[in-house]
């Protein structure tokens, strides 16, 4: 086997509008493809992060609520690079969003803190 990079990373929506708004507008993603899958009542959102990321958004009427938080079996968090955790946090606060205290990571002396996509997605900002 020779894994070469992540392709993309996929996350189920309870609200597909706000999610869309939300990764779209507040988180400025760009938009590859959407589509609309009559047979299974769901949407498929593929958006870009920066040109070398992919995220799938996934809207489907039957989805499961997570059974335990955070710590659910599973994808914990998601973490984006950004230059200023600082700069980022504000942004997102003046869109509306609750953001965490910033903290440092003890073990590389990094700042970072985390947020909630609308679905209650743990996502982190993390200084690079």
């Amino acid at each position: 086997m020779n894994i070469k990079a992540i392709h993309h990373i996929a996350i189920i929506t309870g609200n597909y509008a706000e999610s869309r708004h939300f990764y779209t507008e507040i988180l400025g993603f760009g938009i590859l493809r959407e589509v609309y899958r009559k047979e299974r009542d769901s949407y498929k959102l593929d958006l870009t992060v920066n040109g070398l990321y992919q995220i799938e958004l996934f809207s489907f009427p039957d989805f499961r609520e997570r059974s335990a938080y955070p710590e659910a079996k599973g994808l914990r968090h998601l973490a984006f690079a950004v230059e200023n955790v600082e700069e980022s946090a504000a942004g997102l606060r003046a869109k509306g969003v609750e953001v965490q205290d910033i903290r440092v990571d003890e073990w590389t002396g990094k700042k970072f803190t985390f947020f909630n996509d609308p679905n209650g997605q743990p996502l982190e900002l993390y200084e690079a």
